[in-house]
């Protein structure tokens, strides 16, 4: 979708931010054109509550708005953009597909994501601090049964929610991906999850995520390397 540059799309984004990652894949997917803008949110002089009064981003400029949210935005571009389509078409499909984008942005950010990405990255990135290994490991831990989980629904289906890629796939590459940054995903454990991660991050709508670098912390020598 080409854009002039004053309405290409901008989102307000930090690199290793699973929800930020999530609108750039969907963004990507749909092939529209978008300038990044880092917003460093914890730093003095961030204007992100006045982009969102809940202080938080991704944050979409698109269409002459602002939005936030990155369910909404991303069922948003959907709507908006329907081809090539990341929502199922029937009512249960869509049901599925929202479910598992739930247990990614709540339960496995909540037990995984966030408490290893915090103490392992944005500690040192906000100079904060050291890391507490105690949530690292138990963050370690609990990624060991998520992937158990996401292996068993690999076994009965082509995709995470069924027979087509959906935003499903990509909330969960999304979260995923972060922590294979910083070789944080024991691949090993399942070849089935490990070949459909592949598959997606193979999509030329992976490509802006594999390039990201983070000042001070370097990717895994893997991250980037589609066959890894």
């Amino acid at each position: 979708m080409s854009m002039t540059a004053s309405s290409t799309p901008r989102l307000y984004h930090i690199a290793l931010s699973p929800f930020c990652r999530k609108v750039r894949l969907v963004l990507g997917e749909k092939r529209i054109e978008v300038e990044l803008v880092e917003e460093r949110y914890w730093e003095p002089g961030s204007e992100v509550l006045k982009r969102n009064p809940a202080g938080k981003i991704p944050v979409l400029r698109m269409d002459g708005r602002l939005m936030a949210e990155s369910q909404a935005i991303c069922e948003y571009l959907d709507e908006t953009v329907p081809a090539p389509p990341l929502m199922p078409g029937s009512p249960l499909e869509r049901y599925e597909v929202r479910r598992l984008c739930a247990w990614f942005d709540d339960k496995f950010n909540r037990e995984v994501t966030q408490p290893i990405l915090s103490e392992r990255v944005w500690k040192k990135v906000m100079k904060a601090g050291y890391p507490d290994s105690k949530l690292v490991k138990g963050g370690l831990r609990a990624v060991k049964d998520h992937m158990d989980y996401l292996t068993g629904l690999l076994e009965t289906r082509k995709w995470l929610a069924g027979t087509t890629l959906s935003l499903a796939d990509f909330t969960a590459a999304a979260h995923l991906s972060c922590l294979d940054y910083i070789s944080d995903v024991d691949w090993d454990r399942s070849a089935t999850l490990r070949d459909w991660y592949a598959t997606v991050k193979s999509r030329p709508a992976f490509r802006s995520v594999l390039a990201d670098q983070v000042p001070g912390i370097p990717p895994a020598p893997h991250y980037a390397q589609l066959d890894f």
